[in-house]
């Protein structure tokens, strides 16, 4: 990771010209269908990379028409989610760098807000959005770190220091990342925000929310194709795989064995009311999660 222009801007100088000083990176996969959400954001923006993981739907193709400025990489296969951003990240020159899932749509003042708190708090690592649903409900997009301590208490109501966010929508500092680094990719799918800002919060970087900022997350949209089952499935399968890893990096290999028995008993259990209580979605993600636990095995 590089970057040499400097991090810290004062409110006015952004104020004056926000969107050049973030790139805007989106993940795709079989996410054409996303990308009329995603415009009125990204025809704004000066720096914007589009990192495709092998789609057959035309998504690189219109994603070039669509934002002629933008740099979009094709990697011809799924490299999984963290490893396309970590693509993405390395060719960014701009002091932020902002991810979007391309499910979320997030107005161009939503950003520059991002931007102007990131001015005012120049200890900030990471900032995000509040992230709403398509009915305007409130998502639960942010708590303190799972391996330390349940969340309580109400919700923010102002700017407020977290232990996670949700990767949907992610305001990077680049500079706080060098020696943090950026996604491990050991977690192709699931999680690696979670490691990622776990990893921040143990280097005593600082994750904040501001909740007065949204983004409308239309949450498992982002991929759509021939085959949905077979998507659904993956889901699931590499929804198991990486919480049993992340139990494996951040407890034990004993306690992600202990938790692999037991979420195969629970699944076992729940495929054949599945089936009754049919619903296609459900049953492939569920079969995948089966298949994932049942082909794990510890790194390392």
């Amino acid at each position: 990771m590089r970057t040499e222009t400097p991090t810290t801007l004062d409110p006015a100088s952004l104020a004056a010209g926000a969107l050049a000083s973030v790139t805007v990176i989106v993940v795709t996969r079989e996410s054409a269908h996303c990308l009329d959400g995603l415009h009125a954001l990204l025809s704004q923006c000066p720096n914007v990379i589009v990192s495709d993981n092998g789609s057959a739907d035309g998504t690189a193709a219109s994603a070039r028409r669509r934002w002629p400025q933008a740099i979009v990489l094709e990697h011809g296969r799924n490299l999984g989610f963290g490893a396309a951003n970590n693509r993405a990240l390395a060719r960014v020159q701009t002091p932020f760098a902002f991810l979007l899932n391309p499910d979320c749509v997030m107005e161009r003042a939503g950003l520059e807000r991002l931007l102007a708190l990131a001015a005012e708090m120049p200890q900030a690592a990471l900032i995000a959005p509040q992230l709403i649903g398509p009915s305007g409900k409130p998502e639960i997009n942010y708590r303190w770190p799972q391996t330390y301590w349940a969340s309580r208490g109400p919700a923010a109501s102002g700017p407020i220091c977290v232990g996670f966010v949700c990767g949907a929508a992610m305001l990077f500092r680049m500079a706080s990342f060098r020696e943090v680094g950026f996604f491990d990719e050991q977690f192709f799918l699931y999680y690696e925000d979670d490691d990622l800002c776990l990893r921040l919060f143990d280097a005593r970087q600082n994750i904040v929310l501001e909740p007065s900022v949204q983004a409308v997350h239309h949450s498992r949209g982002s991929v759509r194709g021939a085959s949905p089952w077979r998507h659904e499935f993956a889901r699931g399968y590499h929804h198991a795989q990486s919480k049993l890893l992340f139990a494996q990096k951040y407890r034990s290999r004993d306690e992600a064995h202990r938790l692999r028995g037991r979420l195969l008993l629970l699944t076992t259990l729940g495929l054949p009311l599945r089936a009754i209580v049919f619903s296609p979605k459900l049953l492939a993600r569920m079969a995948g999660r089966w298949q994932g636990l049942l082909s794990w095995r510890a790194r390392g």
